[in-house]
């Protein structure tokens, strides 16, 4: 009787973690639809507007490098969703780990440069800084590779350095890289980076926060006519994509780190696939700026350099 106690639950068990695997599978299918296509749209749509335009302040080099950013995460989408579609990985290893290392890339890089945007504006709104602008396109350029250089340099080796050189590995499997949180490093990194993005989240909201309000305290009469208002609900849009697309997944990231290798929440692996994809969705951060058409985004990048 026990026996066959035992062996009910275990089959339980089995239909409950596929449940959720086709349940998250049918989840990443969707978001990763969403964002390719608006993505892609989005990015096409701001390289011809950004072609047009012919300015070097800060924070249109930082739109760039988004457009960029967003753009090589998006060449490596096709690939999630035929992966999560048939559940089957067929492109090899080193490309399963490529792949896996440009969606945490692309998170972080896209976290920098809406905190350099939002830096900023707030060194321009307490007037620090009249204006912040590149003198020379060679400068942009400079400052943007080393950017670059700095990121690479610091999220690719680690990352080639741990994902994939512990675990039993299989050909036709993807992003399982969770054997790596056996390891104290690994931990004590992951644990590093979580502070770090939740502080400077926190404290970009707070600043955002009190910007807001005392705007809304100098300004007479409704503070929807007013352009500086409005100019700085802009960046607190910047403040809530940070929120809504990279705090779920760095809070998820606590839990994930100490249960993934618990067989009692096998499970985990899929939420924090599902944690992931949500951070993908600032991607259509192109597409919000380029459907308003080439006025508005003018208006927006002269707002987001000299408000």
């Amino acid at each position: 009787m026990a026996t066959e106690n035992e062996t009910l639950n275990m089959t339980s068990g089995l239909h409950s973690l596929t449940d959720h695997h086709n349940t998250g599978n049918a989840f990443l299918i969707i978001t990763y639809t969403i964002v390719f296509i608006g993505g892609v749209t989005g990015a096409i749509t701001m390289s011809f507007l950004l072609l047009k335009m012919n300015t070097l302040s800060v924070t249109t080099t930082a739109i760039i490098n988004l457009v960029v950013i967003h753009s090589l995460f998006l060449i490596t989408v096709p690939f999630r969703l035929y992966y999560y579609s048939t559940d089957k990985w067929i492109f090899g290893f080193f490309f399963c780990r490529f792949v896996s290392i440009m969606v945490h890339l692309h998170m972080y890089l896209t976290f920098l440069f809406y905190v350099i945007v939002l830096v900023i504006r707030g060194l321009i709104f307490f007037q620090w800084k009249d204006k912040v602008e590149f003198y020379r396109n060679l400068h942009a350029v400079a400052t943007s590779t080393a950017v670059w250089i700095l990121a690479l340099l610091t999220i690719v080796p680690v990352m080639l350095l741990w994902y994939g050189q512990s675990g039993d590995y299989h050909d036709s499997k993807c992003f399982t890289f969770q054997q790596e949180f056996k390891m104290d490093s690994v931990k004590a990194v992951n644990y590093t980076i979580i502070a770090v993005v939740l502080i400077i989240t926190l404290i970009l909201l707070g600043l955002q926060t009190f910007i807001v309000l005392k705007v809304v305290r100098k300004v007479s009469g409704s503070v929807w006519s007013h352009q500086e208002f409005r100019a700085q609900l802009k960046s607190m849009c910047f403040v809530c994509v940070i929120i809504f697309c990279f705090l779920p997944h760095h809070i998820f990231r606590i839990y994930y780190i100490q249960y993934v290798n618990n067989k009692q929440y096998s499970e985990s692996h899929i939420y924090n696939e599902i944690c992931l994809s949500i951070t993908s969705i600032s991607c259509l951060d192109l597409f919000s700026f380029g459907i308003f058409g080439n006025k508005l985004l003018r208006q927006k990048i002269c707002s987001c350099s000299c408000c």
